[in-house]
C-alpha cells in the first residue's frame, strides 16, 4: 500500500538507508500528498483510504445480487519514455487506469476499486504526484475507487530518473450478464467506438520511427503542424467504461472487445466463437492523420498496422441486427463516435478477422520505397 511510518527522529540507520538511495521520509511525504485525491475517489463499498497493509472493499455496499468479480492488470508500456522526456506525467495515470478498467468493461463488469504500483529510482514528489493526479483522474471518470498501491524506491535497478508503472483493478458483474454471451452468429452487426489516438500500444516501434526521422518529442507533429509530437502521441487513452456499461444495460450487446496490443486482428477473436469471423470494411471509419503517418514513416504494410495499432477503432462491439440502429444512437448519446464497421460471418480456422478495402481507405498512406 501506499503507505508512510510514524514520524520519528532519524536514527543513524535511517540515516544510512539514504544514504543507500532509500528516503523513508519523501515516501511519507509522498503519501501524505497523495491521500487528500484517493480519498476523492470514493464509491459505495469503499472508503479510499491509504497508509493499511489491505484495502476494504464491501461488496454488499454495492447492491449486486450474483456477483463474479472481474480483475485485469496491465501497464503503459514504453509510452512512459516518452512521457517522462516530455515532462507530461498526468495523462499516463489515466492511461494506466483505462487500460485496465476498458478490459474489465469488455466482460460486461463495472470497475469497483484500482490499485497501483510506481517503482523509480529515486522519489521525485512532483512526478509521482503528477503521475498520481492521472490516476485519480481515471477512477474518477471510470467509477471506481483508488483504494491503494506501492511506491517503491529502488535505486540501482532503476536509474534516478526512470520510473515505470503498474496498474490492477477488480470489477463485478451478474452472474448472468458476463460477456461474452453465447449465440454470436453470422449476421450479428459489428459497432466501433473511435479512440483517442495510439493509447498506450505500440509505442517501441513508434519510438523507432521518430528515431529514423529525426524528429524530437517536443517537435510540431508532420501531420498536424499546429501540435507537437507530445500533444498528440501522449494523448491518453479514451475510457469507455459509462458508454460501455450504458450500452450493455440498455441490451442486445453480445460481445466488446478492448483494441490494444494486437490491434484488431489479434483482439477481435479474443471475444468470438471458433466458427465465425468478422469481416470488418475499411472504409466504414476514418483513419486518423497519425496512423496514416506512421504507416508511410514506418514503411508499414495495412497488415502490419491493423495488427499493432488499434488504427482509430478502441472499442469494438457484438450487437444483434435488431439493435445496431438504438445502440448507435445510445453510444452517440454518450458522447462516443461510433461506426458500423462490419459483421460476423461464417468461417473457421484462419484469419479471424478479415478487414477488406484497406488498401483503398489507407491509399494515400502508402509505405515509402
Amino acid at each position: 500500500m501506499h503507505q508512510g511510518g510514524e514520524e520519528t527522529k532519524p536514527s543513524a540507520t535511517q540515516d544510512r538507508y539514504r544514504e543507500a538511495g532509500v528516503d523513508i521520509a519523501r515516501g511519507d511525504a509522498f503519501v501524505a500528498r497523495i491521500a487528500p485525491l484517493a480519498r476523492s475517489t470514493r464509491r459505495p463499498g469503499s472508503e479510499a483510504g491509504l497508509g493499511g497493509f489491505g484495502a476494504l472493499f464491501d461488496l454488499a455496499a454495492c447492491g449486486y445480487r450474483d456477483p463474479i468479480l472481474v480483475a485485469t492488470t496491465d501497464g503503459v508500456g514504453t509510452k512512459i519514455l516518452l512521457a517522462l522526456e516530455a515532462g507530461r506525467l498526468e495523462g499516463i495515470g489515466v492511461d494506466l487506469v483505462a487500460m485496465c478498467v476498458n478490459d474489465l468493461v469488455v466482460q460486461g463488469a463495472e470497475p469497483l476499486f484500482f490499485l497501483d504500483y510506481l517503482a523509480t529510482g529515486r522519489l521525485d514528489l512532483e512526478r509521482a504526484e503528477a503521475v498520481v493526479r492521472g490516476i485519480v483522474a481515471g477512477c474518477r471518470e471510470a467509477g471506481c475507487a483508488l483504494v491503494g498501491g506501492e511506491t517503491a524506491e529502488m535505486p540501482g535497478l532503476y536509474a534516478p530518473s526512470e520510473m515505470d508503472l503498474a496498474g490492477f483493478a477488480v470489477g463485478a458483474v451478474e452472474r448472468d450478464q458476463v460477456l461474452p454471451r453465447p449465440g454470436i452468429a453470422p449476421g450479428d452487426v459489428i459497432l466501433a467506438l473511435a479512440s483517442s489516438g495510439l493509447h498506450a500500444n505500440g509505442f517501441s516501434l513508434v519510438r523507432m520511427v521518430l528515431a529514423e526521422q529525426g524528429l524530437r518529442i517536443d517537435d510540431p507533429a508532420p501531420f498536424a503542424p499546429s501540435r507537437t509530437l507530445a500533444e498528440v502521441l501522449l494523448e491518453p487513452t479514451r475510457i469507455y467504461v459509462k458508454s460501455a456499461l450504458a450500452a450493455v444495460r440498455a441490451g442486445g450487446v453480445k460481445a466488446m472487445a478492448h483494441i490494444t496490443g494486437g490491434g484488431l486482428i489479434e483482439n477481435l477473436p479474443r471475444v468470438l466463437p471458433d466458427h465465425v469471423l468478422a469481416r470488418l470494411d475499411a472504409r466504414s471509419w476514418s483513419l486518423p492523420p497519425v496512423f496514416r503517418w506512421l504507416r508511410q514513416a514506418g514503411k508499414l504494410t495495412p497488415i502490419e498496422l491493423a495488427r499493432t495499432f488499434n488504427a482509430g477503432l478502441g472499442l469494438v462491439l457484438v450487437v444483434e441486427p435488431p439493435r445496431a440502429l438504438a445502440l448507435r444512437a445510445l453510444l452517440a448519446a454518450q458522447g462516443e463516435i461510433v461506426a458500423q464497421v462490419g459483421r460476423i460471418e461464417p468461417g473457421a480456422g484462419r484469419p479471424r478477422v478479415v478487414i477488406d478495402h484497406m488498401e483503398e481507405a489507407w491509399a494515400d498512406a502508402q509505405p515509402q520505397s
